[in-house]
């Protein structure tokens, strides 16, 4: 049973494991290797004693604060806060803390913020989907280590980890295409967003490749939001056009579009097929389940955390490369009947 003591010095945990300080010291600052069999002794020690480092003061030993600034843009927000998990897990693991704060799509509060971090003297910065344009990101990125998430930067100062979205939009349209569907809207995302364009030209060229006209009818703006979901939804539907199936350019709209269509009495999928992107933790429950594109928000977001420590320690991060992404097939499509 551990021993409940506040005071316990690494020269107890020193005495107790059988080792030098200077090797309890290498132990936990990781920066050197230590013999299996003292590393065992040592987390042992560290345990029985409930031992735990003064990490400020071996911040200020190094001229750092041992936190790390996120900006986000809705903490409420699904998607956000699994990417924000993978970021504050990746920011534990290396003894830093994570401080958050919100942009709410406004360029003016995402620089506001992005100062005030910096007036925290944050040791590094992460960006999840910045609106902030890349002349200003490096700007701030010559002072403070930078990581942005979600979008490519054209910076050689920022590191960047985003997603494949066109490739995520292809393999959401076909697979509409093949349950047989031929004709098939899409709700977009904000327009001039790197990733709703990205989706939006996968939906388009896609159903080119199938040898299906793209009609600009079919399209109508959602912007990534349950209302704009419904809106669009709705916007479709008074057009008048056919269409069997809906992708949405994410999985809140989707969920609005959902609920447009129940409004209207039509069922989800035998009146309407819709795929979502995201595949956000509510997908999976809701009625009926929806088939989406999966990103593996909580994997970038640990990726993104460990690139911003190496930045911090002067090392490079890995090669950046786009996400894997993945369809998620659930109840919410299902192939056209063959008629004869």
């Amino acid at each position: 049973m551990p021993i409940e003591n506040t005071s316990v010095t690494l020269e107890e945990v020193a005495r107790l494991a059988g080792v030098s300080t200077s090797t309890v010291s290498r132990y936990l600052s990781g920066t050197h290797v230590v013999a299996e069999e003292k590393a065992t002794a040592i987390e042992s020690s560290i345990k029985r004693l409930n031992y735990r480092p003064n990490l400020v003061a071996r911040g200020l030993a190094k001229g750092r604060t041992m936190t790390v600034g996120v900006l986000t843009q809705e903490i409420s927000s699904s998607f956000f806060n699994e990417a924000m998990r993978g970021v504050e897990d990746g920011l534990a693991s290396h003894h830093y803390e994570a401080i958050f704060v919100s942009g709410h799509w406004n360029k003016v509060e995402e620089e506001q913020r992005l100062m005030s971090l910096m007036g925290r003297r944050v040791d590094g910065v992460i960006l999840l989907v910045a609106e902030l344009d890349d002349e200003l990101l490096d700007r701030h990125a010559q002072g403070v280590p930078t990581v942005l998430l979600g979008r490519q930067s054209a910076s050689m100062r920022v590191h960047s980890l985003c997603f494949d979205h066109y490739a995520g939009a292809c393999e959401a349209v076909r697979h509409l295409v093949e349950l047989g569907h031929r004709r098939i809207a899409f709700i977009a995302g904000p327009p001039g967003r790197q990733d709703a364009e990205e989706r939006l030209r996968g939906y388009r060229d896609t159903l080119v490749a199938a040898g299906l006209p793209f009609d600009e009818r079919l399209v109508a703006p959602g912007g990534y939001v349950e209302t704009g979901g419904v809106t669009a939804m709705n916007m479709l539907l008074d057009r008048g056009l056919p269409f069997s199936a809906v992708f949405a350019a994410n999985d809140d709209s989707a969920y609005g579009a959902m609920l447009a269509l129940y409004r209207r009495g039509m069922r989800v999928p035998d009146d309407m097929s819709i795929v979502g992107y995201d595949d956000l933790s509510h997908s999976s429950f809701s009625l009926p389940p929806l088939t989406s594109v999966r990103q593996p928000l909580r994997d970038l977001g640990r990726e993104a955390a460990g690139a911003v420590v190496a930045l911090i320690d002067g090392r490079k991060p890995p090669r950046a490369t786009m996400a894997k992404l993945e369809l998620i097939v659930r109840e919410s499509t299902k192939a056209v009947p063959v008629t004869r």
